[in-house]
């Protein structure tokens, strides 16, 4: 069995669709359930939703959070979704020493729950609900090296066995999802997915360069289609900067009929 990755970014879906038996979910379904079969189990998973922003970075620190069913217009069934797994209040508060010892001001939340960023996927990896959670907010101004920096203050999580899982979305454009396909779409789809791959993947690629890169995304081809706002491509900024290194793997999954990417460090 691979050892259990520094990191994960996944595209996690739109809303409950995926525990809904949405066919347009299938491989993505199928690829998370793979990759949480392929690792070895963590002891605590630390999961960036794309779904929740906050003036600093913030961390759920109560012991049983409950579940944000943050989304609209879906069936009964997709407010009745279950997922009651332990937060973990001693990370948490771990956690927030280590970002204010970087120089990261941050706060801890007793009272917020776990939103759909964070346990739709949980619930397809790790349906048994028995690894305990904590999440971090996004910080709202979205700037993206702030967030690579916001992952290195994570890195030596790993060595206690603590997943950071990056929950967003490779392409993020709600409308583009839900209109009917074109070639234009469909090539600023694939540029911005090649781009994304080559960037993360290349093992030539200088460190120095790569974050640049990153930084720098939006200047990469179909770059703002895809994402007109970043909220869904920061929690890979943040897997990245746990690792600093190329991905270790990369999957190609459809979703939505949309190319999309996950990326293990």
């Amino acid at each position: 069995m691979k050892p259990l990755p520094h990191a994960i970014f996944i595209s996690h879906g739109g809303g409950p669709m995926p525990l809904l038996g949405d066919p347009t979910h299938r491989e993505m379904v199928a690829s998370l359930q793979n990759i949480a079969a392929s690792m070895p189990r963590p002891d605590a998973i630390v999961v960036v939703s794309a779904h929740w922003e906050e003036r600093v970075p913030t961390l759920t620190a109560g012991p049983s959070p409950s579940l944000i069913y943050d989304y609209s217009g879906f069936p009964p069934e997709a407010y009745e979704i279950e997922y009651p797994c332990q937060g973990k209040p001693s990370l948490a508060r771990d956690i927030h020493r280590l970002l204010e010892g970087r120089g990261f001001e941050s706060r801890l939340d007793e009272q917020r729950g776990f939103d759909h960023g964070v346990f739709v996927p949980l619930k397809i990896m790790y349906p048994a609900a028995d690894i305990p959670c904590v999440q971090l907010s996004l910080c709202s101004h979205l700037d993206p090296l702030f967030h690579i920096e916001l992952g290195s203050a994570l890195g030596t999580l790993a060595s206690r066995n603590v997943l950071v899982l990056g929950s967003g979305f490779s392409f993020h454009n709600m409308r583009a999802f839900f209109s009917p396909g074109n070639a234009e779409a469909t090539e600023a789809n694939e540029a911005f997915e090649g781009w994304l791959q080559q960037v993360c993947m290349d093992p030539e690629l200088p460190e120095h360069r790569r974050r640049e890169l990153l930084v720098n995304w939006s200047d990469a081809p179909g770059a703002r289609f895809c994402h007109p706002r970043e909220e869904h491509l920061m929690p890979l900024h943040v897997c990245y900067g746990v690792a600093q290194t190329p991905c270790s793997e990369m999957r190609k999954v459809t979703v939505l009929n949309k190319k999309s990417s996950t990326f293990l460090w």
